[in-house]
């Protein structure tokens, strides 16, 4: 049995928020050194940072009150009038998150522009919060029509759709964000407030509900932490433990907490669980759930995460998938999993002090979770796929916004996940330029690092105790500088030669220990002691788990923390899909300071394939292959891209040979006009289901008639149409249609085909429909969606 003595009985001080409140509590072993002592200074996260303090964080507020964010408060409060609302009703949250991260930059540095407005904002929050404490602008704004997710009474829906309790656990965020940034309580006692209700409405012989989306246990443990009231804690462990077996597992009901050891159903949901559970173990000493989330977290990383570091494989519920069910362009791993994601091993690092979680939670960082937002600050992926045909594109919005909110709260916080100690060791987790302050059981001290990473693996620190004392420094060794891209077996690198970390101290290499991945540095420090770590950044090849099936007979490129990808724009004819790289190819890096902010780019010699008409002879072509980092994707237009690179043929897709349709121009009644491609890409699905290929949708219209078109690129003599339906039956919302029809222009008229075998509707192949050769210009397929139901398209090819 793992021993948790050191979790058990460590207790610390807590200054809490009233002048005179101190709370003895329980807590992680471990404790982050905060992101306000840690200034970083380096030419990678600083200007991302500043990007997101400049630019996206006012973007955000602007979306907030262009899409009626600020004016459910507003009709909640009766400080306007009308019903309207906005989308969801979990849309309270991203003015919560951007206070939350606004509150983080304004403690980096100051802004009083920002103040102001944050201050305007929680006015009028405060206005719509109700006499009991009760804050939920779906309902408290009384609509004649209201939200269906929201029930007829209050709580009526909390388990399933209503959001109600995972609004709260964002104030709570926000608010002991805000509070500790400017000293005001003005948020705070807004949470605390509808804390106070929480605490009175639920709970053994009360309202025994638990949150249908969790995260308000990460909220009730804050405020615990700031007010040191066990009511928090004890409400976070109720709708932990309340939760199973009787829900469903898609919001981790299914079983009790304790009884759960695999990950499953919401991605997001599941990693926001975890965390909250790993909270409520450091606060209460409760072993049951340490050994539940050791076990679910070592399924997630033998089997269920992304080399991306993503999570979610499945946009059926936005969901893990099975074990190794792990596809690439149709991946989900969602921003705001990767954000939950970063939570979760940051806690599990804080129990354990292993540095295999922050290997997870650095993998994920570099990749799956700044992926999410472009290098311009103000353009945004929900999905993070790790392959692409043209039909990816950041969006400026979504309706559902909350990886756009949720990234305004986490990039500021970056510094925070740098240094950790207990007692008189101090933990250095992350790389990156800083000047910081930190304080130890043994005293003060101030490290200055400098270092070019992610690109460069030479790290300095020099270390300024304020007198000389005893401590031990904890040097990170990466899990890929030692030939483990993660824990397990799901990904192996094809060269399995580490080369030596080699680490100095004052000039003078050292000989020197590891525990748990850390290079145990312990001496009498004094001011002006140099150490210098150097980690081998080799370009390494990624295998993945041969129960992989999608990444079979591929590898990926990785770079020390960076994992890489092909591009379009980067490439020959802008394909990536129909390139193979062997697998002995040997690569170069080049740093290129004017490429996407600066990148380091890796390229090596491969070969690119194209198909030809009449002849199942490919056309193969010796070209240059150019790699950029997979978080840089996207920041010039859609167009193709893969993360996993074949070495075998067959694991390529050639370019295809011109057809009729591939040469035609697309119009659809779907407004959409990246989904248009789909139609004529020439990729065949595995079956109607398949996500990995690009379809066309209508989803969400049902019971309507719509259309595609080809208009040719000339005159052209037709008699056969295949078309290959979308079909995500049981659990997505498209299924064959009702009926089709296929017609053919002539001069201004649309024409029915004259067909000579019946129109056939089935999935999971082609329907074939032949038909009196016309000669013409155009062809149109009309399409009779079900009526319950909408329709889509994979593949439409005419002969």
């Amino acid at each position: 049995m793992k021993n948790y003595t050191k979790l058990t009985l460590l207790l610390f001080t807590v200054v809490a928020c009233g002048s005179n409140l101190l709370a003895q509590q329980r807590d992680y072993p471990i404790q982050p050194i905060p992101f306000t002592s840690v200034h970083v200074n380096d030419n990678f996260w600083e200007p991302k940072m500043e990007v997101n303090a400049s630019v996206t964080i006012p973007y955000v507020l602007a979306q907030c009150r262009a899409h009626g964010r600020v004016d459910n408060f507003l009709r909640a409060a009766k400080l306007q009038s009308g019903d309207r609302l906005s989308d969801f009703p979990f849309d309270d949250t991203d003015i919560y998150k951007v206070i939350e991260g606004a509150s983080y930059a304004m403690q980096v540095k100051k802004n009083p522009a920002l103040e102001r407005s944050i201050d305007t904002l929680i006015s009028i929050i405060g206005a719509a919060q109700e006499k009991d404490g009760y804050l939920y602008t779906f309902r408290t704004v009384n609509a004649k029509k209201p939200h269906e997710w929201i029930g007829s009474k209050r709580w009526e829906n909390v388990e399933v759709l209503s959001h109600e309790l995972y609004d709260a656990g964002h104030l709570y965020e926000a608010a002991v964000a805000h509070y500790q940034a400017t000293g005001k309580r003005t948020l705070l006692n807004i949470a605390l407030k509808n804390a106070d209700l929480l605490v009175a409405t639920f709970g053994y012989g009360k309202e025994e509900k638990y949150p249908g989306h969790q995260i308000v246990e990460i909220g009730l443990a804050k405020l615990y932490r700031v007010t040191g009231d066990k009511k928090y804690l004890d409400l976070a462990k109720f709708f932990l433990d309340i939760r199973g077996p009787k829900g469903d597992a898609y919001n981790q009901a299914d079983k009790k907490v304790v009884d759960q050891h695999e990950a499953e159903g919401h991605a997001v949901r599941a990693g926001y669980m975890y965390t909250g559970m790993a909270d409520v173990a450091a606060l209460t000493g409760n072993e049951q759930y340490l050994h539940a989330i050791d076990d679910i977290w070592n399924d997630v990383v033998s089997s269920k995460l992304y080399i991306t570091g993503g999570i979610g494989a499945t946009n059926a519920g936005e969901a893990f998938g099975e074990p190794y069910q792990l596809p690439n362009m149709s991946a989900y791993a969602e921003t705001c999993a990767a954000i939950a994601n970063v939570y979760w091993n940051s806690r599990m690092f804080l129990l354990h002090g292993d540095s295999k979680y922050i290997d997870v939670l650095e993998r994920t960082l570099y990749n799956g979770l700044l992926s999410g937002v472009s290098l311009s600050g103000d353009r945004f992926f929900y999905p993070n796929p790790l392959a692409s045909m043209n039909q990816h594109q950041r969006s400026a919005w979504f309706s559902c916004a909350c990886c756009i909110s949720n990234i305004t709260r986490f990039l500021p916080s970056v510094p925070g996940y740098v240094y950790a100690k207990d007692k008189n060791n101090l933990y250095l987790n992350l790389y990156m330029s800083n000047a910081s302050n930190i304080t130890l059981a043994g005293g003060r001290l101030s490290l200055i690092e400098t270092t070019d990473y992610p690109w460069n693996g030479n790290i300095d620190i020099i270390v300024n105790p304020e007198r000389k004392f005893d401590f031990i420094l904890r040097l990170r060794i990466p899990g890929w500088a030692q030939n483990k891209p993660i824990t397990g077996n799901l990904y192996t690198f094809e060269d399995k030669q580490a080369q030596p970390v080699v680490i100095r101290i004052n000039g003078k290499a050292i000989k020197y220990t590891t525990e748990k991945g850390y290079a145990v540095l312990e001496r009498n420090w004094k001011k002006g002691d140099r150490v210098t770590m150097n980690l081998p950044m080799p370009t390494q090849k990624v295998m993945a788990n041969a129960q992989v099936k999608d990444d079979r007979n591929r590898f990926a490129f990785e770079r020390g923390p960076i994992v890489y990808c092909l591009e379009g724009p980067d490439n020959k004819d802008s394909l990536v899909q129909n390139i193979t790289i062997d697998k002995s190819a040997i690569v170069s890096t080049t740093f290129k300071p004017g490429m996407l902010k600066g990148v380091e780019v890796i390229t090596a010699q491969g070969k690119s394939t194209r198909r030809q008409l009449n002849t199942d002879v490919l056309l193969e072509t010796d070209q240059k292959v150019t790699a950029i980092p997979y978080y840089a994707w996207a920041n010039r237009g859609p167009s193709e891209m893969t993360v996993w690179i074949p070495y075998e043929a067959s694991a390529a897709r050639p370019q295809p040979a011109p057809t009729i349709a591939s040469t035609s121009k697309v119009t659809a009644s779907v407004k959409n006009m990246r989904m248009w491609k789909a139609l004529n890409d020439q990729y065949d699905p595995e079956d109607s289901k398949d996500a990995s290929a690009p379809y066309l949708h209508w989803w969400p219209k049902q019971n309507t008639t719509e259309f595609v078109q080809y208009d040719f690129d000339q005159e052209h003599t037709v008699s056969e149409s295949k078309v290959y339906w979308f079909d995500d039956g049981p659990w997505g919302g498209c299924r064959i249609p009702a009926s089709y029809k296929i017609y053919y222009k002539k001069g201004e008229e649309w024409i029915p085909v004259k067909n000579t075998i019946p129109y056939e509707i089935a999935k999971d192949k082609y329907n074939v429909l032949t038909f009196e050769p016309v000669t013409t210009t155009a062809l149109k397929l009309e399409v009779q969606l079900p009526a319950d139901n909408s329709a889509g398209i994979h593949e439409w090819a005419v002969k």
